[in-house]
């Protein structure tokens, strides 16, 4: 496995595992119709314009294929003025996960996030998503709730802070 920086050429690899993820993961999370509606090619455009970003890695495997992703920056929100940076997304295929590949992806994020400054990050995760146990084992501790609205559906969502990111970064 290899973690990198996200190139435009990517595009199509990591819409190909967020869509896949969403599947896998969500399917008795989030509205049936939302999920049957998602394609690579919608996703691919999605990431051609976000890929202009900064704070994207992926992970590949040995043959270069895309198996995951994450994207980081700053706090979106204002909401938390002592959190500095923001896991926005990770996402791994499903029967890649529990290898180390998302901690090596999460450590990548908060490593960027450091090096700009920034020694503080939360995430938000939907509140029934299966995955929940991993921030809790990355060290991440539960900071708020509230709703997302999706598909007209409001679903309960989580943070997960790490007030120090140092050793998330090192780890």
């Amino acid at each position: 496995m290899n973690i990198r920086k996200a190139v435009l050429e990517d595009a199509r690899g990591i819409a190909e595992v967020h869509v896949d993820s969403w599947l896998s993961t969500y399917r008795s999370i989030v509205p049936d119709d939302y999920l049957d509606s998602l394609t690579y090619e919608s996703r691919e455009q999605s990431w051609q314009r976000g890929l202009a970003q900064e704070g994207i890695f992926v992970a590949e495997d040995a043959s270069g294929k895309i198996i995951g992703f994450a994207t980081g920056g700053k706090e979106r929100s204002g909401d938390y003025p002592d959190v500095e940076g923001e896991l926005y997304a990770i996402y791994l295929l499903k029967d890649l996960q529990s290898k180390g590949t998302g901690r090596a992806l999460t450590t990548a994020v908060a490593a960027n996030l450091l090096e700009k400054g920034m020694s503080s990050m939360l995430v938000w995760v939907l509140a029934d998503n299966p995955s929940r146990g991993f921030y809790e084992r990355m060290g991440g501790k539960l900071l708020d709730e509230k709703t997302i609205g999706i598909a007209g559906e409001e679903l309960p969502e989580v943070a997960y802070v790490w007030e120090d990111i140092r050793p998330l970064a090192e780890s």
